[in-house]
């Protein structure tokens, strides 16, 4: 106990400390940027040591067995593992890693975290030590920011402050991976996030100068240029070369553009074969090392093949397929979702074309400067892939440390930029987060989520309501047992006032018989819900509100709170949300409208024309008894990579389901809309039907098991059942009740079974509504069934007696009680069903969720195995 409330104290004093500093005091900030520095260092340095390791063994195998076989299998074995890494453990951790960092801090919701970190770690190592030409100090990035945004989770932090560590991560990552302090918070300053603050300023050049300071006390970096080499010939810069500086500067900027093009292309060709990504990373893995098997040895080695290019070692030849193959291999590899970056890839061909430039040069002017080219190329090539020319300038300057490269390097980054934002505008990595559905804007105004969501993104559509007729006592008694502090008020479903604990302050003098009518606030404000997040908290801040009930038309169908704003904020900023690539909205092709005059709304998904009409025989019946809507709707499903709005598809046959049943519906006087839709996801169009409709109540057809593939009732039904908030009900129509669409079986027996809990119960207040199904008002015969233990001593036959007569009275006719002893509910009801040749079964839900009977073949599946009646399956709202 003491030491419980030591630790309160001291979290107590934390977090006052941690939130309630001044802006001017930001000691533990600083605190925190040089943990995430050191962090970032130690994560360069098992990142340098785990790729030279495997990278090792890989050449030493080669040269020992042969590089034909050798290189080409390590590629598939270490690429293809590295994929299953990614997929299994953390799929937020493939790619370069700078797209995640950027949306992360634009406000997005993507995960980082140190399952991230670790993961990008691991990965990183089996695909550079598999020998893929890609770069480390891209993940560095990453992992740098996930490890900062891990230690936000650990420490209370604010939303703000966690981005500006996030920034702070980055900034440090990329310092640590190349030594270079000030390119570390000027590429989070020009690429990453360009509205910063000061704070976010501070933290970022902390963070940075501490995480090069280790990496360079650990030798975390090697990509500087040794001495020795340009001891060999000397940098240097004449104006008679700029000519030649702006042809280097425009032709890294032209193929910097073709190669994020090709990025780009690549990506899409492997999104549409949608092949698992173990598969994608192994295969170009070993394409790669057949590639590098066919060149000469210099290759086969990285972090070596650039002091080759730079020290002028290599001939033409070997320096123009050097940058082809690197160009090529890097374009495939990057595309391929793997984890690796482009920086030194970049920094590679860069030293290779500009090479090959100041040998041009050479051969003109006969100045010997092919060294000045290779590294002034490093910041064109760097900046016409990347597109930041202020990074890349300082960036190859720290790591040369040589003020004559900088007037060559500020020529050809300028021109590079210029030229490739002429061919294609725009960062790879905006590009990246477009095609993966992110709406990233590169002006750096990207509005907060909040301004893209409307009351239905964030309202609850389960909402406690009070009657307009209940008393001040019966209000009493809701209100000190539920954790809410505001009901709406309602009559017959039409939201007449709002009633809040600050009204029953007022209220102390009324008598405990008072009607809410007369206590509650009257023509409360509400939203309707397409009201956008920005309008509903300008009327909770304007007219001092904690919530505000939801509208459509005077139909009450949500409520939205603080709370729930909150709730969306936190969630989208942790990352919860976007763990996988959700599937495109859906479509809406074609709709028609009847009259909005019901309280509610019922969901028929057609899948099967011939169960169309009798389940709507059964929606039906609902919608007479409860005055409600049907909603008719059909899902034409197109690939993952398909636009639903853009694919074109063939109408007629849906259109017609529709009519038919529109034509039963106004047969019979229902209110019927019909809508057909184009979506990626058939579970998901019905998700988002139910939310834009606002569902009470889902009828669909199920097979009674698991169906094969493409059925929209079978493996679906549990993604349906996890989401789909609304009443559920599942169908299973036998073949007898086909025969008689509009009035199933005109002598027909139905069993209801008190098994399920509160789901029964429900399924029992459905009964008088299903019954006028009937034309004859002698029909169904109702058969109620409870099942009892035989190690019951004492059953209770009364509740069965009481459930019994409150149906009598509603039904109008007698329902015969049948009392079961049996060790097992499903032999009772399958048996008795089977015996009097049951036409429908009426089940509940058992308390074990309706999910795990069906796909454990509990109650629910087995019963309608075993029998051959119609059985309807009842689940309440959630």
């Amino acid at each position: 106990m003491r030491l419980s409330l030591s630790y309160k104290r001291l979290y107590s004093w934390f977090k006052s400390r941690h939130f309630g500093r001044s802006a001017t005091d930001t000691r533990y900030a600083l605190l925190e940027a040089c943990l995430i520095g050191i962090l970032s260092a130690i994560a360069a340095l098992l990142l340098k040591e785990g790729v030279g390791w495997l990278g090792g063994i890989r050449l030493q195998t080669a040269s020992q067995y042969g590089p034909w076989v050798t290189l080409p299998l390590a590629g598939l074995i270490f690429g293809g593992l590295s994929g299953w890494v990614l997929e299994t453990f953390s799929p937020a951790a493939s790619g370069g890693g700078i797209p995640q960092v950027k949306a992360a801090l634009a406000r997005f919701p993507i995960q980082l975290s140190l399952k991230v970190a670790f993961v990008k770690l691991i990965g990183t190592i089996l695909v550079l030590g598999g020998g893929l030409t890609l770069g480390r100090r891209a993940p560095t990035v990453h992992i740098g920011a996930a490890l900062a945004a891990q230690l936000c989770t650990w420490v209370p932090t604010s939303p703000e402050h966690r981005r500006q560590m996030i920034a702070a991560g980055a900034a440090a990552g990329l310092a640590a991976g190349f030594t270079t302090p000030i390119a570390g918070v000027l590429f989070v300053v020009e690429e990453l996030m360009r509205d910063v603050s000061g704070l976010t300023l501070e933290t970022a050049i902390v963070a940075s100068f501490t995480g090069a300071v280790v990496s360079m006390l650990l030798q975390s970096a090697d990509l500087n240029v040794p001495a020795v080499l340009l001891d060999t010939v000397k940098t240097s810069f004449s104006a008679p070369e700029i000519p030649f500086y702006i042809f280097l500067g425009a032709l890294a900027g032209l193929l910097g553009a073709f190669f994020n093009k090709g990025v780009l292309y690549f990506s899409e060709l492997q999104k549409r074969l949608n092949l698992p990504l173990f598969l994608r990373i192994g295969v170009i893995g070993c394409f790669s090392g057949f590639i590098i098997a066919l060149l000469p040895p210099f290759f086969r080695d990285n972090a070596g093949l650039r002091e080759f290019l730079i020290n002028g070692e290599l001939s033409n030849s070997s320096i123009m397929i050097a940058f082809v193959a690197h160009f090529f291999l890097t374009m495939l590899a990057y595309s391929s979702g793997a984890p690796g970056g482009l920086f030194a890839p970049a920094l590679v061909m860069g030293s290779a074309l500009g090479y090959l430039v100041g040998k041009v040069e050479h051969f003109v002017t006969g100045t010997p400067t092919e060294v000045t080219y290779a590294l002034a190329g490093m910041g064109a090539m760097f900046t016409g892939v990347v597109r930041v020319p202020i990074t890349a300038i300082v960036i190859v300057f720290e790591l040369n440390n040589d003020f004559n490269l900088v007037l060559p390097l500020m020529i050809t980054c300028a021109v590079s930029y210029i030229t490739a934002e002429s061919i294609f505008r725009g960062s790879l990595y905006q590009h990246l987060l477009l095609s993966s559905g992110i709406p990233f804007k590169e002006e750096g105004t990207n509005e907060n989520f909040l301004s893209h969501l409307t009351a239905s993104d964030v309202m609850q559509t389960q909402v406690e309501t009070l009657s307009s007729e209940s008393t001040l006592d019966d209000v009493l008694q809701i209100m000190s047992v539920s954790h809410h502090r505001g009901f709406p008020v309602v009559a017959e479903d039409v939201l007449v006032g709002i009633f809040t604990q600050s009204d029953l302050d007022k209220l102390k003098q009324l008598s405990g018989k008072t009607l809410l009518k007369e206590m509650m606030t009257s023509q409360p404000i509400t939203v309707t819900p397409s009201t956008s997040i920005s309008d509903v908290l300008f009327l909770l801040n304007r007219y001092q509100l904690s919530r505000l009930p939801v509208t459509e038309g005077h139909k009450l169908v949500g409520i939205i709170t603080r709370t729930d704003i909150i709730r969306v904020e936190v969630n989208q900023l942790s990352g919860q949300s976007l763990d996988v690539v959700k599937p495109a909205p859906s479509y809406v092709i074609y709709q028609t409208r009847s009259p909005a005059i019901g309280k509610g709304r019922i969901l028929l998904p057609i899948a099967n024309p011939e169960t169309a009409t009798a389940l709507l025989q059964i929606a039906g019946a609902i919608a007479r008894y409860y005055n409600y809507e049907i909603d008719c709707l059909q899902v034409i499903k197109v690939s993952r990579h398909s636009s639903p709005s853009e694919t074109p598809v063939d109408t007629r046959d849906a259109r017609k389901i529709m009519h038919r049943l529109e034509r039963i519906g106004r047969h019979q006087k229902l209110s019927v809309h019909t809508q057909i839709r184009v979506a990626q996801d058939i579970s998901e169009a019905i998700i988002e039907t139910i939310k834009e409709r606002h569902i009470k109540t889902l009828v669909m057809g199920w097979k009674g098991s698991t169906s094969t593939q493409g059925a929209i009732f079978g493996d679906l039904v549990d993604t349906l059942i996890h989401h789909a908030t609304c009443e559920l009900m599942l169908v299973k129509l036998s073949a007898n009740s086909l025969l008689f669409p509009y009035y199933l079986n005109p002598r027909a027996t139905w069993l209801v079974s008190l098994a399920g809990g509160p789901n029964a119960q429900r399924a029992i207040q459905l009964l008088p509504a299903l019954t006028k199904l009937y034309a004859r008002p002698d029909t169904p015969e109702v058969w109620l069934c409870r099942v009892y233990l035989p190690s019951d001593p004492d059953p209770d036959y009364q509740s069965l007696q009481e459930v019994t007569q409150t149906l009598e009275n509603k039904i109008a006719k007698p329902i015969t009680p049948v009392p079961i002893c049996s060790r097992s509910v499903v032999d009772a009801i399958t048996d008795l069903a089977n015996a009097k040749q049951c036409d429908v079964v009426i089940l509940g839900a058992s308390k074990e969720g309706l999910l795990k009977n069906v796909i454990h073949g509990n109650i629910p599946e087995t019963i309608a195995k075993n029998v051959d009646s119609t059985v309807i399956l009842v689940r309440g709202s959630l």
